[in-house]
């Protein structure tokens, strides 16, 4: 069985989970996941998989209201902790979990997917521990409504500085049918975006969308985004 603890990074973001009963109604009962809930009333929790390298990281909730990837999370949560894993995964299934008690897209006015270049916002922290872990790679994930941008199953990437976050985006969408959206430079689209913010500092990264209404959640929104979580893992051999 697979070595795992878990942790909180800021208190600011505290929530009560099981309010969102969008989300609940799709969580998994398991002593684990109620652990999670439980440290999401104290602030974002950091769950630690496995050991040893590659280390990786798995993000959802940035945007409290987008529900398939949250749920995606903690379904591979129940999963790995069951599994001998080649490396160790770093997940962070709720990562701003008082918006995601109120189903909603920003916290305290702010879209957090906007200011991880910024200090005292939780996407920032979120890259410091990124940084601080070593972690070999970083992966965002999303859901987009209809008609929105990008509007369709997708994963973002750049070729530079980090060439590495073009590999991972090219293998996730092969595998899965996505559709890969690359720019040339990270950060060229806007500033602040977790995966851009990462690879430009080094570490390759990308972020992953299903569609979904927001704050609403089906089975093949969360099957997709699982799917997606299944393919950035096996890109690094760890199961």
């Amino acid at each position: 069985m697979a070595i795992k603890n878990i942790t909180t990074i800021s208190n600011e973001t505290k929530g009560e989970i099981e309010k969102n009963i969008h989300l609940m109604e799709h969580v998994p009962e398991s002593e684990i996941i109620a652990d999670l809930v439980y440290t999401a009333k104290s602030g974002t929790p950091l769950l630690k998989i496995g050991r040893g390298f590659p280390k990786v990281m798995i993000t959802a909730g940035i945007h409290g209201n987008e529900l398939p990837p949250q749920v995606a999370a903690v379904r591979l949560i129940g999963e790995l902790s069951n599994q001998d894993l080649n490396g160790t995964v770093y997940i962070i299934p709720f990562a701003v979990p008082h918006a995601t008690m109120e189903n909603s897209r920003r916290f305290k006015g702010v879209d957090m997917n906007r200011a991880a270049s910024k200090g005292g916002f939780i996407s920032n922290n979120i890259l410091n521990a990124i940084k601080d872990l070593k972690i070999s790679a970083a992966g965002d994930f999303h859901s987009t409504k209809p008609g929105s941008n990008p509007g369709v199953e997708s994963v973002f990437c750049s070729k530079s500085p980090c060439y590495k976050s073009y590999l991972i985006a090219k293998y996730i969408t092969e595998s899965t049918y996505s559709k890969i959206i690359c720019h040339k430079e990270a950060g060229a689209l806007y500033n602040g975006a977790l995966e851009d913010e990462c690879n430009l500092e080094g570490v390759p990264a990308v972020t992953c969308e299903v569609v979904s209404q927001n704050g609403l959640i089906t089975n093949e929104g969360h099957e997709r985004s699982y799917l997606q979580m299944i393919s950035y893992l096996k890109y690094f051999d760890i199961i």
